[in-house]
């Protein structure tokens, strides 16, 4: 069925850039955008949602979360709010609460954080293993994942189990990757003092490339390092953090096809220095917005927090914070179908409580979201058990 969203106060197309329309309306056919322009020339359709002068946007795109976990870590935050640094050490902590968790109990986890993201305007996440450290819990970890997500990542290399530290990279390269590759659209490396060196980084990422999984990385977090480059050097779709970067990383990026995603909740979680955001933007870097959800150093699940935290801490301005969270985060995954609203485009947008995307950093911690349509249709947003995974049709919300 054809739908006509009309009524829009401020459509955000980004096509091109933000691509701001007034007075707007907007055609679903089927799970695309079938038509866009001004609401007086709208063609006709099956049915039609007024949103009365509300900003319509795309929906958020979240290219970076770890969901799939057990417990949580709450002591740990309140330890470093009491000034104890983060070292990512903590990671150990909800490996063994992944590990003794069941199917189920995961299952049930992710199903509610993916929720809460839904509620919040995400309507694409990615979904990054890395909790299970072994061959059997990082793939039934992506097994999981891929019940939720089209944007699955194998994370086997996030630290070194202390039972197998020597022996690990051939584990995760090896009988890890063979059990995980089938699940999994990308892998991941957390390169990075303390967990993998620039060499075996680069070894698992071509390892899960001669798999056929695609690259992505955890790049500079906690030190300067050689993250960066070897995201560049492999043609990673992104390197995520980016918190400590010299003039040769930004050069590096700047002449890529890599994507910087900037994480600002794990900023937040963990008070380490916020990325020069403004030096990358000037240098003419990709920049993309995520959450990073995960129960250690970033537990949000709010793209519109994280939109908040880029404008008041990382000096991103309510437009380009948008744009990063959007059209940025589909570009961290090469995915020209989403972040935009244009024909052809996959017909995910929200509807916001507010007249223009300024408000979602212009009213932190305010729930904004009125309306979600993922794929065309129309989505709950109840908190009751199993809504937020079941599409509710058209019919009878609808005039």
């Amino acid at each position: 069925m054809s739908l006509l969203i009309t009524g829009i106060g401020e459509l955000t197309t980004n096509d091109p850039e933000l691509g701001i329309l007034r007075d707007a309306a907007l055609v679903v056919d089927g799970d695309r955008v079938a038509w866009v322009g001004p609401a007086a020339g709208a063609p006709a359709a099956d049915e039609r949602l007024d949103v009365r002068g509300a900003a319509v946007l795309p929906g958020f795109v979240d290219s970076h979360s770890h969901l799939v976990f057990a417990g949580d870590r709450a002591p740990e935050f309140a330890a470093r709010m009491a000034g104890e640094p983060y070292t990512g050490g903590g990671i150990r902590t909800t490996v063994a609460a992944t590990r003794a968790a069941t199917d189920d109990q995961l299952r049930a986890n992710v199903a509610r954080l993916v929720g809460e993201a839904l509620r919040q305007g995400t309507t694409t996440i990615e979904i990054k293993s890395g909790y299970g450290l072994s061959t059997l819990d990082e793939a039934r970890s992506v097994r999981i994942a891929a019940e939720f997500s089209d944007e699955v990542t194998f994370l086997g290399a996030h630290v070194k189990p202390a039972e197998d530290a020597d022996g690990y990279v051939d584990e995760v390269t090896g009988p890890m990757l063979d059990a995980c590759a089938k699940y999994a659209g990308w892998v991941d490396v957390f390169c990075e003092r303390g967990a993998f060196d620039v060499a075996e980084s680069r070894r698992v990422l071509q390892a899960g490339i001669a798999a056929g999984l695609r690259p992505r990385i955890h790049a500079n977090q906690l030190t300067m390092g050689g993250g960066v480059q070897l995201a560049v050097e492999l043609d990673c779709a992104s390197a995520d953090h980016c918190t400590h970067l010299s003039p040769a990383d930004v050069d590096a990026l700047a002449n890529s096809n890599t994507v910087a995603t900037l994480l600002p909740g794990a900023e937040f979680s963990t008070r380490a220095p916020w990325p020069d955001a403004r030096r990358l933007l000037a240098a003419g870097v990709t920049v993309a917005l995520a959450t990073d959800c995960n129960p250690g150093s970033s537990y949000t699940s709010s793209m519109p927090f994280c939109i908040a935290l880029a404008v008041r801490d990382m000096k991103l301005t309510p437009t380009e914070a948008v744009w990063s969270a959007t059209k940025g985060g589909a570009l961290a995954l090469r995915r020209l179908d989403l972040g935009h609203l244009a024909p052809g485009a996959s017909a995910d947008l929200i509807v916001l409580d507010a007249p223009s995307h300024l408000h979602l950093a212009y009213r932190p911690g305010v729930p904004l979201i009125n309306t979600v349509v993922r794929k065309g249709t129309l989505q709950s947003l109840s908190v009751e058990e199993g809504a937020l995974l079941n599409p509710s049709p058209h019919k009878g919300v609808l005039s």
